[in-house]
């Protein structure tokens, strides 16, 4: 890779040595390299997970999906919970406040044969989530926590549980290294920790720190870290510097699947390749157009779900201003051809692009808890279905 495309941060980070990291293990499936997709609502459905995997091997994990929704027989949430025939690891990602409804849901989903793999979100830092008592809210409730991950351990008989959680609602409450051990001792097989405050949302750095001090705390199990992984080199410094057993990969990704071709070669030793210039990504993006298309069955809908995407694929490019306000009022497949045939393909990548924050970018927060919800911590009653919401990431 050219230098140019590597931060300051990476510019001495070697590739991995051989037999540097283990396989990660999640319960029975073997993941290598160890890298994982974070699931992200509206992002990770099927089109999104097929690209990336063709980039890369790794674990893909769908977007939330609530259990009392699946349970309900709710069409959407059953449209979000398949799998297409390329994913030979179904893993789907559960969230619900209820220990009934969990069990009942991860039942089903084990019953009907439907997931390879479960892991649950307890990390959501969403204002009208947590003031309702869910989300991130969940782990400063250790007991209820901990019905909830049994629930779900126990419904799911042989297919492997994991938990994702943040170090907790904000610095004067950390709940990282309680939600770890409840996870261990109630037989998850791995944890994954965002590495912000739910205050913090997705502003600033992440304190992979934290992720290393969980890594001391839970030694019974695999714990991955999540946080800042911009380009592949990134999990190399904090696998190294954590120690941990593997990497979550969220808004890195959105816009650069090909992240996951970099991360197959630096674990494997190789120097990685620059990034497509703007003809490879206008080839990327009329894929997933059209994949996008194919899943919904809906062109009008494809396309309006596809220009979030476009914002990202096209960050930094010269020009980039008014070719994504042309591209936010496309309303068809052709249309979107017509649009990017006419940008010039021989464009490099910009290199301002690799670390440039992409998705939720919205500034730190004070953390909505239900009234009197930090005085009745010992307190196990789930919340109300208002926690359950469709709104998803952690």
């Amino acid at each position: 890779m050219d230098p140019v495309y590597r931060s300051p941060l990476n510019r001495d980070v070697p590739p991995a040595s051989p037999g540097e990291f283990p396989d990660l293990g999640i319960g029975p499936l073997r993941v290598w390299p160890p890298v994982v997709l974070a699931p992200m609502a509206g992002v990770t459905n099927p089109p999104f997970r097929d690209l990336c995997r063709r980039y890369g091997a790794g674990l893909y994990v769908s977007e939330m999906i609530t259990a009392r929704a699946l349970v309900e027989g709710n069409r959407k949430t059953l449209l979000l919970a398949s799998f297409g025939p390329e994913e030979t690891t179904r893993s789907l990602q559960l969230y619900g406040v209820d220990p009934h409804y969990v069990g009942e849901a991860v039942r089903l989903l084990v019953g009907e044969d439907r997931v390879d793999h479960l892991d649950m979100n307890f990390g959501c830092p969403v204002r009208k989530v947590t003031s309702r008592g869910g989300g991130a809210a969940i782990p400063l409730k250790s007991r209820l926590l901990r019905n909830i991950v049994r629930a779900a351990v126990g419904a799911a008989g042989s297919v492997p549980v994991t938990l994702k959680f943040r170090i907790g609602i904000d610095d004067a409450h950390p709940t990282h290294l309680e939600a770890g051990r409840v996870a261990q001792e109630e037989g998850c097989v791995a944890v994954a920790l965002h590495a912000r405050t739910a205050a913090q949302l997705y502003d600033g750095e992440a304190r992979w720190d934290a992720i290393a001090e969980l890594k001391q705390a839970v030694t019974r199990i695999p714990v991955l870290g999540n946080g800042d992984i911009w380009e592949a080199e990134d999990a190399l410094r904090m696998m190294r510097s954590t120690c941990c057993d593997g990497v979550v990969v969220g808004r890195g990704c959105l816009g650069r699947p090909w992240l996951f071709r970099d991360l197959a070669d630096v674990f494997e030793g190789r120097e990685p390749d620059d990034p497509p210039r703007l003809g490879g990504v206008v080839d990327v993006m009329l894929e997933h157009a059209h994949r996008l298309t194919d899943w919904l069955g809906d062109e009008l809908a494809a396309m309006r779900a596809f220009r979030k995407h476009s914002s990202w694929y096209t960050k930094c490019f010269p020009g980039s201003a008014p070719l994504r306000q042309r591209l936010m009022q496309v309303v068809a497949l052709a249309e979107l051809e017509e649009v990017l045939a006419v940008v010039d393909h021989s464009l490099p990548y910009p290199p301002e692009a690799m670390r440039v924050p992409r998705g939720k970018t919205s500034g730190t927060q004070k953390v909505a808890l239900p009234e009197g919800y930090l005085d009745s911590l010992d307190d196990d009653t789930p919340p109300g279905i208002q926690a359950e919401t469709a709104d998803s990431g952690g």
